[in-house]
């Protein structure tokens, strides 16, 4: 097997427990508010790696996994998650050091504005969006960095990521 195929499956494989951790281990963490998102992880984890049109493609269908489960809003996330992904990328080529911590803030950044966009998208306004964004997102957005920090140290050569020391 080439080294090409074999960084693939790796790399499969990962976003594969993401999803596994998204559906079987943050519905058991309590409070959902600041459950860490590995779906999202997965995306920023993928746009670090990738074109921006794959990580907006990538966002388009984490987006649609999102709102087939929330249909109250159905499309707010696809959007958001699009966005995202695009940015993220984009960002990623342009000015992106290979920092863990600067990673980190990525993710962080990456959630906050995934839930800023959801909430806008969906008519969320008033007292509920500054809560939202206020207090939940960046909790959110903490525990889905450190997720972040976790799953890039454990599987850093597995993704293909160099990160500084």
């Amino acid at each position: 097997m080439n080294a090409g195929r074999a960084s693939r499956i790796r790399f499969s494989l990962v976003m594969l427990l993401l999803v596994g951790l998204q559906f079987y281990v943050r519905p058991r963490i309590g409070n959902p508010h600041i459950a860490p998102d590995f779906l999202m992880l997965g995306l920023m984890i993928f746009a670090i790696r990738s074109r921006p049109g794959a990580a907006a493609f990538a966002g388009f269908l984490i987006g649609f996994a999102s709102d087939a489960l929330t249909p109250a809003r159905f499309g707010a996330a696809m959007l958001a998650n699009t966005l995202v992904g695009y940015a993220a990328a984009w960002g990623r080529a342009v000015f992106f050091a290979d920092n863990l911590l600067v990673n980190a803030g990525f993710i962080a950044v990456g959630v906050w504005l995934r839930d800023l966009l959801v909430l806008m998208a969906s008519g969320t306004g008033g007292r509920e969006l500054a809560i939202q964004l206020g207090v939940w997102s960046p909790l959110t957005a903490l525990s889905t960095a450190v997720a972040g920090i976790i799953v890039l140290t454990v599987f850093r050569d597995w993704l293909d990521i160099r990160l500084e020391e």
